[in-house]
């Protein structure tokens, strides 16, 4: 049986939409989730600048091409950033509960 693989290219930006963000993994949910975690988090670029909520993100099977995406994204311009969200989300949703279910997430720890 063959195996499915989901890797995701995605941006985040923070409430005022003023920074962007570019990352990549196999579980969307879950790091987007991660990103909320560390809001107000110094060492991370994300935690620093509050930025969790998702304005784009595309599928790939490949992680190479993932990966080789990422890095495409990465090295464009803002500009170029912003008319590749805008093609897709032209009013700049947040597609977090979209994603996740809900949003903000749940705490799922101990009581």
């Amino acid at each position: 049986m063959k195996k499915e693989y989901n890797f995701w290219v995605y941006i985040l930006t923070n409430w005022k939409k003023t920074v962007l963000y570019t990352g990549m993994t196999n579980d969307l949910r879950a790091r987007l989730k991660e990103h909320y975690d560390n809001r107000g988090n110094r060492k991370t670029f994300t935690g620093s600048y509050y930025c969790y909520n998702l304005v784009y993100y595309e599928w790939h099977q490949y992680v190479l091409n993932a990966i080789a995406r990422e890095k495409e994204i990465q090295n464009m311009t803002r500009d170029k950033k912003i008319a590749l969200i805008e093609e897709v989300n032209p009013n700049w949703l947040f597609f977090n509960k979209e994603i996740c279910g809900h949003w903000p997430p749940q705490f799922e720890g101990r009581k």
